[in-house]
């Protein structure tokens, strides 16, 4: 007799497999992630064909296989029909999904990560739509990157926006002064004050010299070795080049990536209230949250250590609007 067991889930992934069924990658509360069988659920009459879609919640009862598990019976307890309903919602669900298949575990509880998903994609799908909101493309962009930073803070590598990567100063963005500016670095991780990067970057020794080579050795330029003066021959140190500045924020930018930690997304009116005016709000508020979902999508991309496929539509999306 098969041995079976029980697990609630939401639908990340489904393909074809053999002739009638489909392999389908869940994250369960219980288990983390698992990838099972659903036998027959491309017939036309089966009852797993409408359970095996995307992002449908099942209440599941399955069976122990040889090299891959079946679903026996699945319960509907949630879905989210207004996702596939616009193409710029289902891109942002389907991004999301692909940040939780990057670091779920499997063969672990997994509720936290469970419930984070479950409650961006309700947030995306009760957004109003497009056609009826000259913003909409915006505001799906912004709880995009709400939902990518949090997804980052769970997996424990959400990048530092409150103090500079360096010195370990805190930021405070002044939005009173249009020039403010401070860097980004994705391999830093995070935030870095320009004017500390600047400095680091004066104090490298000249980088024009060549290695000089001799018989079985290398002597190493300048900007791989620089000698201290201290009386011992072997004080000598490797120096790092500062860390790259992928991105340059002004301070409204800086503002709403250090707000995208809270629980609720930052409005706007509220928290800028006298600025808005200032910052040619008409023209900000879109190409602001653009930005800010690529340099999170750079981020992630980087510490995950592969491509966003879900993003090419996103840009797609973005540049028709």
């Amino acid at each position: 007799m098969s041995q079976t067991y029980k697990a609630t889930g939401i639908n990340l992934k489904s393909i074809p497999l053999g002739e009638a069924d489909r392999l389908v990658t869940i994250l369960t509360r219980e288990l983390g992630l698992i990838r099972v069988v659903a036998p027959g659920a491309r017939k036309q009459k089966s009852k797993l064909g409408g359970r095996s879609g995307l992002f449908v919640v099942n209440q599941l009862l399955l069976a122990k296989g040889r090299s891959l598990d079946k679903i026996i019976q699945a319960e509907t307890t949630e879905s989210y029909p207004g996702l596939s309903q616009e193409l710029s919602k289902l891109a942002a669900s389907q991004y999301l999904a692909e940040l939780v298949l990057c670091h779920a575990l499997s063969e672990q509880p997994q509720e936290e990560l469970y419930e984070l998903l479950n409650e961006h994609l309700r947030r995306l799908e009760q957004l109003p739509k497009i056609t009826a909101n000259p913003s909409g493309l915006s505001l799906v962009l912004a709880h995009l990157s709400h939902g990518v930073f949090h997804l980052l803070a769970l997996a424990g590598i959400a990048p530092q926006v409150q103090l500079c990567c360096i010195t370990q100063h805190t930021l405070r963005p002044d939005l009173n002064d249009p020039n403010w500016r401070v860097g980004f670095s994705v391999e830093a991780g995070g935030t870095i004050s320009l004017v500390s990067h600047e400095s680091n970057m004066k104090d490298l020794p000249n980088p024009t010299i060549p290695n000089r080579t001799i018989p079985n050795r290398t002597i190493p330029n300048k900007v791989e070795r620089l000698t201290q003066t201290t009386g011992n021959t072997d004080s000598n140190v490797l120096l790092s080049p500062p860390p790259r500045v992928n991105h340059s924020l002004n301070a409204l930018e800086l503002t709403l990536l250090q707000e995208l930690a809270a629980a609720e997304l930052p409005q706007l009116t509220t928290l800028l209230k006298d600025q808005l005016a200032g910052w040619k709000a008409a023209e900000s508020v879109d190409s602001l949250w653009v930005k800010l979902e690529r340099i999170l999508r750079d981020y992630a991309q980087y510490h995950f250590g592969r491509s966003i496929r879900s993003a090419a539509l996103v840009d797609a999306l973005s540049s028709v609007n």
